[in-house]
Formats: structure tokens, sequence, C-alpha cells
């Protein structure tokens, strides 16, 4: 009943298929063997949801030797109009692409920020990071998919 909105979830933080499947599987062998201390309250969803997310982010910070996060926060990061970017159709599949292409570090709270909806303090204490590192992440993530579809509309005019 929930596999297609926790695979989803885990195509979008790795890299491949076969990562998210591998992590797929892997947090569904947590649920099995944590299912007891599921005590009903708060949805059922979100509780598996908080189990897939921890294992993404203890297999991404696995795969990563180096620091997993920059631990920097530049508050000047220049932006693109919105209503340029406004202008532009980007496909969803696209999109998804762009989003897998980010760096880990930057992906990672994209993700969490964007799609699980929650706030930089959350990401931060989840992540074991500064909120301004967060922030940062956030902010260079959006830089780096604002160019590329910058580039889509720059090459439909060219």
């Amino acid at each position: 009943m929930f596999s297609p909105v926790l695979y989803g979830i885990c195509l979008k933080y790795m890299k491949n298929e076969d990562d998210a499947k591998d992590v797929f599987q892997e947090a569904f062998v947590i649920v099995f063997q944590k299912i007891h201390q599921y005590k009903f309250e708060g949805s059922f969803e979100g509780w598996l949801k908080r189990i897939f997310i921890n294992k993404l982010i203890e297999t991404l910070n696995k795969k990563k030797k180096e620091s997993f996060f920059l631990d920097v926060f530049d508050p000047d990061t220049d932006f693109i109009e919105e209503e340029e970017l406004n202008t532009i159709t980007v496909p969803q599949e696209k999109l998804l692409e762009y989003i897998k292409e980010l760096p880990d570090q930057y992906r990672m709270v994209f993700n969490l920020y964007v799609f699980e909806k929650m706030k930089h303090k959350e990401i931060a204490e989840l992540l074991k990071i500064s909120e301004g590192t967060s922030k940062s992440n956030l902010n260079r993530a959006k830089k780096i998919l604002q160019k590329k579809i910058l580039s889509i509309k720059n090459f439909k005019t060219a």
C-alpha cells in the first residue's frame, strides 16, 4: 500500500535505481524489525517515511568518506529572478533528473526541505549540521537547478 510512495522517496535521494532499490529493501527490513515499536500516534505513513529517510541518510553518509556537508553559509547567493524561471516549462522527469544530479549534500537538504516540508532547524538536527549549513546547501541546490533550467531556455531559443 505504501511502497510506491516510499520507493519514490528512495528514487529522489539516491543517484540511481539500483541504489534506490537497495535502500528500499533495507528500510523495509527495518520496518518489519521495528513494527512493534509503532505506537499508533500520528500517521503510520509518517512513521514509515521517517524510517526510510533515516536509512537514506545513513546510506549516503556511509558512501561519503569525506565530510558529508559543507559547513559554510553564504547569504549572498545570487538568484535568477523568479519571473524569468516562471516562463520556462520543464517536464517533471527532467526536473527529477536534475535533482538526482545534485551533489549528495545539496540533494539531501533540498529533498527534505521541498518534498518533506521540513524546516531548517529540523533538517539541521536530523543531519547533525548547523541551520546555516542547511540554508546554504538549499540555496546552492536551487542555484544549480536554476542554471540547468535556464540552459533549457537558452537551448530552445538558440
